[in-house]
């Protein structure tokens, strides 16, 4: 009966139920209202726990847990794979396009033989040709760019119309301007760089075998 009623006891019941004594704290929470609020509390803990091993008492150190951090490392960590699989996504669509437009090039240089026999015949260069189909390559990337550009900022009504209806927190997709031309710029090097091979056979044809070509 007497261990019965000691396991019975206040302090045991207490302790079963997680209450400590004020003076002996196993754990504090803060709850601070803002996230500079939360560095500064940071702040302090590290300062204190400083202070304690400098006083050779590293036992009394303090080891916080950071809930809304974790939290938010977690959520972080999956952004960050999403990101790397469009990423791999968009790597092998630019791959992708670019062999497609290599090939659209040569095939219009095989479709175009004569005209640079006739371009070679009045005085055209090797490199003349070669710009020639360059600049078309150009063109085409800068086009294809610029469209892209569009279809997002159109894309990005309905995206915004549909964040504000679910979240309700104004949260917005956009595109810097700094990006689109970015955007672009890639475009137009991706397709020049496309079109080097076949601008390159382009000018290396001999005029009087491509003036025969029907």
């Amino acid at each position: 009966i007497d261990t019965v009623n000691a396991q019975c006891s206040y302090d045991n019941t207490m302790s079963i139920l997680g209450y400590q004594p004020v003076d002996t704290p196993t754990s504090i929470y803060f709850y601070p209202k803002s996230f500079e609020a939360k560095d500064e509390v940071n702040a302090m803990i590290d300062y204190y726990n400083q202070k304690v091993s400098e006083d050779g008492h590293p036992e009394y150190s303090i080891s916080p847990t950071d809930a809304i951090g974790v939290l938010l490392s977690s959520v972080t960590k999956i952004i960050d794979i999403v990101t790397y699989v469009l990423v791999v996504f968009v790597a092998i669509s630019l791959v992708v396009s670019s062999i497609m437009i290599g090939i659209i090039t040569y095939i219009s240089v095989l479709e175009r033989t004569k005209e640079i026999g006739i371009l070679r015949a009045i005085g055209a260069s090797k490199n003349d040709v070669s710009r020639v189909f360059n600049a078309e390559t150009m063109i085409v990337g800068l086009a294809a760019g610029i469209i892209g550009i569009l279809s997002t900022l159109l894309l990005e009504i309905p995206i915004n119309l549909l964040l504000d209806y679910l979240t309700k927190t104004g949260a917005a997709a956009q595109l810097p301007f700094n990006a689109a031309v970015i955007l672009v710029c890639i475009s137009v090097f991706l397709t020049f760089i496309a079109g080097l091979v076949p601008s390159s056979l382009a000018a290396k044809k001999d005029p009087v075998e491509a003036l025969r070509t029907e």
